[in-house]
């Protein structure tokens, strides 16, 4: 079961302890390091994939000097050579920038609706320490015989929040799961047919390539 069914399940429960709101919010701060620390990682990968895009600027250009000094018979193969590193730095280009579309800004996305979910709980933990506070405040006033009825009504009110609280918090957190399955299928299964896409087209660059040289 994932994480967010579990906290789906346990915030219908109104009368819970504070460490366990606490262990909630607890593991709502990890769940949103662990997707900052994702979203480090594809940030990395994709400028390591731009950098592949560059580097093949340089190849492409290097060849291509090669190729208009050459004096033994290569140059035709050489700017073909050029020309083949040239496109296929394109494709690499294209390649970071769907990583950066499709995974980056998914993951940043998620890393901002964790944060929103952890917050509601920690709201709700904090609205549950007034609560416990307000039934303490009244046992204290009926004791005494003092203040009884203001003591009620904050009791009331304290109570009524974290029960709206409560509710909020089971339809954000069921909303939030089907937007985060619906969300990561859509871009993961679009970054997929990208990264196919590309990777026939290089398939086919090379192929055409060797076929040229083969006829030369």
């Amino acid at each position: 079961m994932s994480l967010c069914l579990k906290m789906v399940k346990h915030i219908q429960i109104i009368p819970v302890g504070f460490d366990y709101c606490c262990g909630l919010v607890a593991i709502g701060a990890f769940v949103l390091a662990r997707v900052r620390e994702a979203t480090v990682k594809g940030d990395r990968m994709s400028r390591s994939h731009k950098a592949v895009a560059d580097c093949h600027i340089q190849i492409a250009a290097q060849i291509g000097v090669l190729g208009t000094s050459d004096t033994q018979g290569l140059s035709k193969f050489m700017n073909k050579l050029s020309e083949l590193f040239e496109k296929i730095r394109k494709i690499e280009g294209r390649v970071s920038s769907d990583q950066d579309l499709k995974l980056c800004d998914l993951l940043r996305y998620y890393a901002n609706d964790t944060k929103a979910a952890k917050d509601l709980l920690y709201r709700r933990m904090r609205s549950l320490v007034n609560f416990e506070n307000s039934n303490k405040a009244l046992e204290k006033a009926r004791a005494k015989g003092k203040d009884v009825a203001t003591a009620e009504k904050n009791q009331q009110s304290a109570k009524e929040t974290f029960e709206h609280l409560s509710d909020v918090g089971k339809q954000e957190l069921q909303e939030f799961r089907t937007r985060r399955l619906a969300a990561f299928k859509k871009g993961l299964v679009e970054l997929t047919e990208l990264e196919l896409k590309h990777a026939r087209a290089q398939l086919k660059l090379m192929t055409e390539f060797i076929a040229a040289v083969g006829k030369d």
